[in-house]
């Protein structure tokens, strides 16, 4: 609910929908170079539409120097080679319209690579127009002009070669200039860049880190919170959130309205004033992925002190959220994405970290209201990958959580169980076709590690097993997308139903025509649910669902989709 009220929605083409989330370099290498492409993609399209996907994800696929593995873009308007050519790109999207799914792309705009053109340019001559479209800013009393710290460690602000006290601002890696949106040139830029890809028949974007574009000029920096004596960039940008909705309004009425584009943005930190304005039919976008189960996390100050996640933390976080929104707009369902760890590894004990605990949990998952988005491997049940060094990390932020560790008092061994534990690394392993060398991805050597259990955990494999966490997954599309159904699913009111326990997902589903309950158990014992007359089983995640009568039980790590009276 917003403001107390349901409101009504209108309807667009990508409700009731399903989205699927592809790392292109872990997802298929058709080339044996080790790294996945554009081809691999076109490979793949009909196991995605056998999963019963309609809209697909792509994370960066733009000329980039992979500081940060794509995010770092050199250039808007070409595809980097490792992933293959344009003409690649539009045979995807031929392909892809050919069996009715929907690409959307990363939209990176808070900041670009320090390679690109227009960057180069600035960094010539800090006073200059190109300068503008960033942000150079002279220091304070002979410092940086404030004490924010990256996301990836150290200061937002890297000093300029050759000048005395001139500095460039980066949020994220030095190697990632801010883009100024403060400047309408470059802003202009970005619109007929959006608009050029929007042209060529893409179905819309996610949108990166996009809270971030908010900025306070006089950079007035903010107490200290760790030992380095810097502050979290991100505390500064949970300042700002009320400027972003008009920075942005301009932004999808110069671009996205005029293309019905869906868009989903990646936002951290929204206060319950800001959110009503930045989602639904008068945002500034379509939706935004529920990131609240993560908020623990980005307000602690390393992997150093995270604790481990559990079922209770998921559901509360997602019901609260479920709550906020109501009827008045979609918020976007993730159990996981490329910058967190395994949700079987994140969410459940050790004894669950199994394709019946994955099944429990992607049932809790699949039902909530909104635009559910699976990431890639996700519908395998794959728990994190196990790294034996510092040097099979990828991730330029594993290396920098590994530092700080070791800053706070934290044995090697301690170090990397945490990396282990929570690095993002675990999520962009190279997805698991068969029992074949490198898991069926690459003929090459595997940019990164492939997870150790992949003789087992692999796509052809589970095909097989008609109990596997992946014909499960096509149980629950199926569901969520049947006849019957697919009003409720997608409109229908959602309600918390509590049960008195904190290892207990359960809600409903309700509209005009019918209403049905999900349960999940995540306990060591059997939970007990009492059915009136007409009201039936749907779906079981295992045989340890069992109705009796008017009694339903459902045994430990095991979920059930109820059709209520």
């Amino acid at each position: 609910m917003v403001n107390g009220v349901y409101k009504k929605m209108k309807l667009n083409w990508w409700h009731g929908k399903i989205a699927y989330q592809i790392y292109p370099k872990s997802f298929m290498d058709s080339n044996g170079d080790g790294v996945g492409d554009l081809k691999g993609i076109i490979s793949k399209l009909d196991y995605l539409k056998d999963l019963g996907v309609d809209i697909i994800w792509l994370s960066p696929i733009y000329v980039s120097p992979f500081v940060d593995n794509g995010y770092d873009i050199a250039d808007y308007r070409n595809i980097a080679p490792v992933f293959g050519t344009m003409e690649d790109f539009d045979e995807l999207l031929a392909k892809a319209k050919k069996l009715d799914l929907h690409i959307i792309l990363d939209l990176v705009v808070n900041h670009c690579s320090s390679e690109h053109e227009l960057f180069k340019k600035a960094l010539k001559n800090p006073e200059g127009e190109e300068a503008s479209y960033f942000y150079f800013v002279k220091g304070k009393d002979g410092k940086a002009p404030d004490n924010l710290r990256s996301y990836f460690g150290g200061s937002v602000w890297e000093k300029v070669e050759g000048y005395d006290d001139m500095y460039y601002l980066h949020y994220y890696a030095k190697q990632q200039p801010d883009l100024n949106w403060n400047n309408p040139v470059l802003v202009k830029k970005v619109y007929d860049m959006i608009n050029w890809w929007l042209d060529k028949g893409i179905s819309g974007f996610r949108v990166d880190a996009i809270m971030n574009v908010a900025k306070d000029l006089s950079f007035p920096g903010l107490p200290a919170d760790d030992i380095d004596g810097l502050c979290a960039a991100n505390k500064m940008t949970g300042k700002l959130t009320d400027r972003i909705p008009k920075m942005l309004n301009d932004l999808k009425a110069n671009t996205f309205d005029k293309y019905n584009a869906l868009t989903v943005a990646e936002a951290f930190g929204v206060s319950d004033e800001v959110l009503p304005k930045l989602y639904g039919d008068n945002g500034c976008f379509s939706t935004l992925f529920d990131f609240s189960a993560r908020e623990l996390y980005e307000s602690l100050p390393g992997y150093y002190a995270f604790p481990h996640s559990t079922v209770k933390h998921y559901r509360d976080h997602n019901f609260s959220t479920q709550k906020k929104v109501g009827l008045s707009g979609f918020i976007c369902p993730i159990l996981e994405n490329h910058d967190e760890p395994r949700s079987v590894s994140l969410y459940l004990k050790p004894h669950q970290q199994n394709a019946n605990g994955a099944k429990a949990l992607a049932t809790a998952f699949m039902f909530l209201r909104g635009l559910p988005f699976i990431f890639q491997g996700q519908e395998l049940g794959m728990t994190n990958t196990h790294f034996d060094s510092l040097d099979e990390f990828k991730d330029l932020l594993s290396h920098d959580e590994y530092k700080k560790c070791l800053a706070h008092g934290l044995t090697e061994e301690q170090a990397m169980e945490a990396l282990n534990n929570h690095a993002r690394d675990n999520a962009r392993t190279p997805m698991l076709w068969s029992d074949a060398a490198n898991a069926g991805f690459s003929t090459g050597t595997p940019w990164m590690k492939v997870h150790q259990d992949y003789k087992k955990l692999n796509v052809e494999t589970q095909k097989k097993d008609k109990d596997s966490v992946l014909n499960y997954y096509k149980k629950l599309t199926a569901l969520r997308k049947s006849e019957d159904l697919l009003n409720c699913f997608t409109y229908g009111r959602f309600d918390e139903v509590d049960l008195h326990s904190d290892e207990v997902i359960a809600y409903t589903r309700t509209d005009d025509n019918c209403k049905v309950g999900v349960f999940c158990n995540f306990e060591d014992s059997d939970l007990e649910i009492s059915l009136g007359e007409g009201e039936k089983l749907l779906l079981q995640s295992s045989d340890a669902v069992r109705v009796s009568g008017n009694r339903m039980v459902i045994g430990p790590c095991a979920a059930a989709v109820v059709r209520l009276k």
